[in-house]
């Protein structure tokens, strides 16, 4: 059987009087390829948050390479979410005075050791050679969600979570980055969850489940 590298048991959330989400289970194996769709305040992005281990269920338990992390302190949280898990955000989250490069190595850094090779290998890969030098701002937004997906996969995560990696992009970049990402992710045999309301990308995914309600189906 497939090692599963992260899972959601049972998880629930609840804010106040509202339950957000509600006994929501996933798996994800070592080889992965999964998409989470639903609407807007549907609690895909809590479930990312969960999954990513950013926040903690009400009920339930998420646990990566079967450690347990509700059962750890925020620093050994932290060091397993920077070891197992790699993240691609809506808007970047780029650092504005730094360069493409600077930010891409920013989870080497923050684990102690720079490995050049590994960031020149992703560079190539994502054909950002040309643009190593430069400053977000002078980035076009494909170049942005390129660079955001190299430093996500700067410390070679078990995982990579994408909250809706798109959003900002124009269909044919999006078309662009999507196949660049795909196709280095097969490389580095890094399981991918995407968290996207784009039902265009469903072709692209070997598992597609949706949440509705707070709850989570899969979709035939």
């Amino acid at each position: 059987m497939t090692e599963t590298i992260l899972e959601a048991d049972a998880v629930g959330v609840t804010r106040g009087e509202t339950e957000i989400l509600r006994d929501v289970s996933l798996r994800v194996p070592e080889d992965a390829k999964i998409l989470v769709q639903g609407s807007s305040g549907a609690g895909k992005t809590t479930l990312f948050n969960l999954l990513g281990l950013l926040a903690t269920p009400s009920q339930g338990t998420v646990r990566v390479n079967g450690t347990d992390a509700q059962q750890l302190s925020e620093r050994r949280r932290a060091h397993l979410r920077r070891e197992h898990i790699g993240f691609i955000f809506q808007d970047f989250q780029l650092i504005a005075d730094l360069t493409a490069w600077e930010n891409a190595a920013l989870p080497q850094d923050h684990a102690g050791e720079r490995d050049e090779e590994w960031l020149e290998t992703l560079f190539e890969s994502l054909e950002l050679g040309a643009v190593k030098e430069q400053y977000p701002a002078t980035l076009s937004g494909g170049e942005k969600q390129r660079v955001a997906t190299a430093r996500a996969l700067a410390n070679r995560p078990g995982v990579l979570l994408a909250d809706e990696p798109t959003g900002q992009l124009d269909p044919k970049t999006t078309e662009q980055v999507l196949d660049l990402v795909l196709e280095l992710r097969a490389t580095t045999e890094t399981a991918l969850v995407t968290i996207s309301h784009d039902p265009q990308l469903r072709s692209l995914f070997e598992q597609v489940v949706r949440i509705e309600d707070g709850t989570l189906r899969t979709v035939e």
